[in-house]
């Protein structure tokens, strides 16, 4: 009942800056929470940056400063603004979507974009 769609990666260097693109359809007044995962060869997704409803924001200590992310309720669309990227940012990122209010201590109806690979290499 919600479809994300990602958009934005792509090969960048070391020190550049990339935006992540996630257009959301379907049944929007479910969604309290919103972010961005990523995941890496040989390691486990993790958790980038959430926001809520309500507007709180966190970040994965390995971004802070240097990722910011925000939405636009006008046109659906929450974004991921990457800045100073590194080489250890290379990974697919991942939008997510849930219904829980707690989010994202926890999920509840959760969803997910495709994935848009993002690589950070000289």
């Amino acid at each position: 009942q919600v479809q994300l769609v990602e958009s934005g990666g792509g090969l960048v260097q070391p020190g550049g800056s990339l935006r992540l693109s996630c257009a959301v359809s379907g049944n929007i007044f479910s969604i309290n929470g919103m972010g961005w995962y990523r995941q890496a060869p040989g390691k486990e997704r993790e958790l980038v940056a959430s926001i809520t409803r309500r507007d709180t924001t966190n970040y994965a200590d390995s971004v802070k400063g240097r990722f910011t992310i925000s939405r636009d309720n006008v046109k659906n669309t929450m974004y991921l603004q990457m800045n100073s990227l590194k080489p250890e940012d290379t990974a697919v990122y991942y939008c997510n979507a849930d219904e829980t209010t707690s989010y994202p201590t926890l999920h509840l109806g959760t969803y997910w974009g495709q994935g848009t690979q993002v690589t950070v290499s000289s």
